[in-house]
């Protein structure tokens, strides 16, 4: 496993473990639809929440949550939908990211509706 790949999941982890301390329930993890994925989506009370998790080991190139661009977002919005329908969900939808900073201490940072 290439140390992308582990740094990514570690991130997710971390996210997933998060959230759920902040009381959301995790329903999926890596929800695939054609080429595009969803790291996590949860649900909080009458809302699921589509999560991109980005991870960095450092900033000298920028925060994690600066490299979500036009055409991820465009591909999470087609899995969120394909996932909506094919469970029929008729409650709230919010696109979230989830930016991680590993390191010693690993700086969690959530922002809500930040996709859109």
């Amino acid at each position: 496993m290439s140390e992308n790949i582990k740094t990514g999941k570690r991130g997710e982890d971390l996210a997933a473990d998060f959230l759920t301390y902040k009381g959301f329930e995790i329903l999926r993890r890596n929800y695939k639809f054609r080429r595009a994925e969803i790291d996590i989506i949860a649900r909080k009370e009458d809302w699921v929440i589509f999560v991109e998790v980005k991870t960095r080991s450092y900033s000298y190139y920028g925060y994690p949550e600066e490299f979500v661009d036009s055409a991820q977002a465009g591909r999470i919005f087609q899995a969120a939908e394909e996932f909506i329908y094919s469970t029929n969900w008729r409650g709230h939808i919010r696109f979230d990211i989830i930016s991680v900073l590993l390191g010693e201490n690993p700086e969690i940072v959530h922002f809500e509706d930040a996709i859109n």
